[in-house]
């Protein structure tokens, strides 16, 4: 089990496939509201692809809001989301995060995985409210300054 930052075109649409699965299939997501103009590889975001046995079996994004990283589109598909991967992709995200110098990292998590997230460190830092029909709660970290 690893994560690895996308880096060419094939990675990224390997990424949207597992989104689209997740988000759009699974939880009826709107697919237009899925994918957006942060959805490239132009630099404004960093992609993440995890992998379990050498399959890539999740995804995750972080892009930075006046210099906290956003964590975004975190998702595992559903046959492997009892492996522990979830905390591969927080922590590989929050590992980019310190290197671009951010102290913080932020997320909309969803409501059913706001125990996940406190689990790994977050704190809610908002009431709950809706974002494409599903409930979501806003959550923040903040990271280590050792270096």
């Amino acid at each position: 089990m690893y994560a690895k930052r996308i880096t060419i075109d094939e990675e990224l649409k390997v990424a949207f496939a597992i989104r689209k699965q997740v988000f759009v299939k699974e939880q009826g997501v709107p697919l237009e509201d899925e994918f957006d103009k942060f959805d490239t590889l132009d630099g404004i975001c960093e992609h993440i692809l995890v992998h379990y046995n050498e399959q890539p079996v999740g995804t995750g994004r972080i892009r930075f809001i006046n210099g906290v990283g956003k964590l975004e589109r975190i998702c595992i598909l559903e046959p492997y989301r009892k492996f522990g991967l979830g905390k591969i992709i927080i922590k590989a995200l929050e590992e980019i995060a310190e290197e671009r110098g951010a102290s913080q990292v932020k997320l909309h998590g969803q409501t059913q995985a706001e125990g996940f997230y406190k689990k790994l460190g977050f704190r809610t830092s908002s009431n709950i409210f809706m974002e494409d029909g599903i409930p979501h709660i806003r959550m923040l970290k903040e990271l280590s300054t050792k270096k």
